[in-house]
């Protein structure tokens, strides 16, 4: 087992420990595991040629998510920037003590965190290539299930916000996954805007 291997089976060993279960296609998954081999695929695929520190980023992205409740922090849209904010840290830390562990020098678990906390967005395209693919997960596996529960407005905000996040590698590839009718026209409007 080479080191990455090894650092993915432990993200996916802690992502595992996760107790939402979401059901895809009749299987039952711990739902941080889930979405961290959904962003790992789509990084794959939009970035053939990842390099390492790239790959890893994706694949522990939200490690231990599910420990930070967003209950833990105030409400309203402070609260939820301040839950957004030690979130990413959170992730950062937790997965920069695993790879510490395993081996990894200083210079490339600085950079998987720097990934995991966005840092200088839109001059690292390994952290576009990142955006992307979680703006893919959303789209292909949170999106309609999401919007069901929302007002149209709201929902057209959060695609506005989600499209703007993405190049067009990632836009391209967003305009290609199945949506139902209304989840189309939803994105229609939000294009059209």
């Amino acid at each position: 087992m080479s080191r990455m291997e090894k650092a993915f089976a432990l993200f996916d060993a802690y992502n595992r420990q996760d107790p939402h279960i979401l059901t895809m296609e009749g299987i039952a998954y711990p739902a941080e595991y889930f979405y961290a081999q959904q962003c790992w695929h789509w990084v794959r695929r939009l970035q053939p040629d990842a390099g390492e520190t790239l790959l890893l980023a994706s694949r522990c992205q939200h490690i231990g998510r599910w420990e930070i409740p967003r209950s833990a922090y105030p409400a309203g849209k402070a609260g939820y920037y301040s839950w957004r904010t030690g979130l990413a840290k959170f992730h950062a830390d937790k997965a920069g003590g695993i790879l510490t562990g395993i081996g990894y020098d200083a210079v490339t678990t600085d950079a998987v965190r720097s990934i995991l906390l966005k840092e200088d967005l839109r001059n690292n395209p390994d952290m576009q290539v990142m955006e992307n693919a979680l703006c893919l997960v959303f789209l292909q596996f949170q999106y309609e299930d999401f919007g069901r529960q929302q007002e149209e407005e709201k929902m057209i905000r959060i695609l506005k916000k989600t499209w703007a996040k993405m190049s067009q590698p990632g836009r391209d590839a967003a305009l290609t996954l199945p949506f139902s009718a209304k989840g189309k026209e939803l994105i229609g409007k939000a294009l059209q805007g």
